[in-house]
């Protein structure tokens, strides 16, 4: 994999790993806050799930799995 590759890959993992801690955050507090709108929350979850798939993606990419 070429290094501007691989640079653009780190990047684009930590900008969603951001988000998706900047999610957990949304949601918890509005959990918290008691005033939650039910579909909000759930379309914050959808996201947040999405994101997790997109970093797992990537850091497949970025470390592939080796058979020895």
């Amino acid at each position: 994999m070429e290094s501007e590759e691989v640079r653009e890959l780190r990047a684009t993992l930590a900008r969603l790993k951001q988000e998706h801690r900047d999610l957990d955050s949304a949601i918890n507090a509005l959990e918290q806050s008691g005033r939650a709108d039910a579909l909000q929350l759930k379309r914050l979850k959808k996201k947040k799930l999405y994101l997790k798939d997109e970093i797992a993606r990537i850091e497949d990419q970025l470390l592939p799995d080796i058979i020895a």
